[in-house]
């Protein structure tokens, strides 16, 4: 299994690498190019045209690396079971599910020749049966030992007790979803920000995957410490899926870094925050999501605070929000602030692996 989550990288850097300048010149062919809002910062104005809805290169190869990384290992080494999991193909659908929505927004906006898209009910609508749909099929597919992919506990490094039932799972899961996918759409406004900050996430998760499949509480008879372990029912899989989609948004980012030869459209901002919160609820590290995706956590909250501001007093808090925006206006270069936004990324990544670790060890 460890075979496949290198491989599964490596396909996935190599898909998007190659098939993205591909997807560059179909898009660009037929016109279907990003259109810049009005009121943003004026040097985004040179942008409008670029190709976008670009997440489908990701998602296609993160999904076609999945799946020939287990036929891959599976042909090398017989004995090894490379059968994709219940988890597995739990998160890759809520991906593609979100990411449909997203390419139908941005369809709509291409089509019709406006930054806006699908209507915010009909997107609203779309997304909460994608997210319900992974909510009450991750609830179901019990393995040997009772594990569903999803667990009615709550959870932050591992599940603490607090059972909430299905009914608020469902709620629960469905407030994720949204707000990670919103999240990496609102962080979507400069070149590879997003994408950059995603790499880092699903590396973190790709290591989660791998430590928790060695504390596994279905090895606890060779463990030193069984009450330290991770009852997570197919975890070492969840790191296929995560290697994947890091080796894919790695090999996006070699054409999304700026200046940008395509954006993801909210094709791929919707399907990378959706994976993330199906990555988490399926890990069993809900709440931990919180900090490993820290940028996201931090833009969206500049724009609630922004609004919230405005309406309650009139004033805006920032020069424009989402942040990243904010210090554009202040005379920062757009790489300028992609990097340094990096930056905070990877300290987040840092001190929520560093907390992971903590508490296992705190446990022994």
């Amino acid at each position: 299994m460890m075979k496949q989550i290198l491989f599964a990288g490596v396909i996935g850097l190599f898909l998007t690498l190659v098939g993205t300048p591909l997807l560059i010149k179909l898009l660009a062919r037929k016109g279907y190019g990003q259109y810049i809002r009005d009121d943003g910062p004026r040097e985004h104005a040179s942008k409008r045209g670029t190709p976008t809805m670009g997440g489908i290169a990701f998602i296609l190869a993160t999904v076609a690396a999945y799946f020939l990384a287990k036929v891959i290992t599976g042909y090398l080494d017989p004995d090894v079971d490379a059968a994709p999991t219940f988890s597995g193909l739990l998160v890759l659908g809520l991906m593609v599910g979100m990411g449909l929505v997203g390419f139908l927004d941005d369809y709509i906006k291409i089509v019709k020749r406006r930054s806006l898209g699908l209507r915010a009910k009909a997107k609203m609508a779309g997304q909460l049966i994608v997210g319900i749909g992974f909510a009450v099929l991750s609830l179901q597919f019990a393995d040997n030992r009772g594990n569903t992919p999803a667990s009615t506990k709550l959870s932050f490094i591992t599940d603490f007790g607090w059972t909430i039932g299905p009914v608020l799972f469902v709620v629960w899961a469905l407030f994720m979803i949204l707000a990670m996918s919103n999240g990496v759409n609102l962080t979507d406004g400069l070149d590879g920000l997003a994408t950059g900050a995603s790499v880092l996430v699903f590396g973190a998760y790709t290591f989660i995957g791998v430590w928790q499949f060695q504390e596994s509480c279905a090895n606890a008879q060779t463990l030193t410490n069984p009450g330290a372990c991770f009852e997570v029912r197919d975890p070492l899989d969840l790191a296929v899926v995560a290697s994947a989609l890091m080796g894919a948004c790695l090999g996006f980012l070699w054409w999304n870094t700026s200046p940008a030869k395509i954006f993801m459209g909210d094709t791929g901002s919707l399907a990378l925050g959706g994976v993330l919160a199906g990555l988490a609820i399926c890990s069993r590290t809900e709440l931990l999501i919180a900090l490993l995706g820290g940028l996201f956590v931090l833009i969206t909250m500049s724009v609630v605070i922004q609004v919230g501001s405005f309406k309650l007093t009139g004033k805006r808090v920032f020069r424009m929000a989402p942040l990243q925006h904010h210090f554009e206006l202040k005379g920062w270069s757009e790489v300028l602030v992609v990097v340094r936004f990096w930056i905070i990324q990877g300290i987040c990544v840092i001190v929520g692996l560093g907390l992971f670790y903590a508490g296992w060890a705190a446990d022994k």
